[in-house]
């Protein structure tokens, strides 16, 4: 499956995803976000430390080496088939898009929250996220 990006606007992620069209995201992608901070974005983390870990997988997967990995490619890890077959690549708009509402990005999840409604607090994430260290090598 061809990897998928934001591109464009006017439907909604999961919309797109069932019909085989590409991600759309709306101009500004963390519409009224300012930049994103990575302190902040590490005490918004903590809400994912239930499930989430940079280096290893719990619940979720490890998000150490999650820009430019496609969705549902870490081994070992038992991702929904949804996830699997999604076509995402992960960088700043599809990480917003997912992010905002993963069960409407992704129908069929199984990453069971509801997401982050505010764009700075995901601006934030991102920002951390996007600082964290390389997965060790196996």
């Amino acid at each position: 499956m061809k990897p998928r990006s934001l591109v464009g606007a006017g439907c909604l992620a999961g919309a797109a995803l069932a019909c085989g069209a590409a991600w759309a995201a709306p101009a500004g992608v963390a519409g009224a976000a300012g930049p994103g901070d990575a302190v902040r974005g590490q005490a918004v983390y903590e809400r994912c430390l239930a499930c989430h870990a940079i280096a290893y997988d719990r619940t979720g997967p490890r998000h150490c080496g999650l820009f430019g990995r496609r969705a549902g490619s870490v081994p070992g890890f038992a991702y929904s088939d949804a996830m699997k077959r999604s076509g995402i690549v992960w960088n700043e708009q599809t990480l917003d898009m997912f992010l905002k509402s993963p069960m409407t990005a992704v129908p069929g999840t199984s990453m069971g929250y509801a997401g982050i409604a505010d764009p700075q607090e995901r601006a934030d994430l991102i920002a951390y996220l996007k600082q964290a260290p390389a997965c060790a090598p196996p």
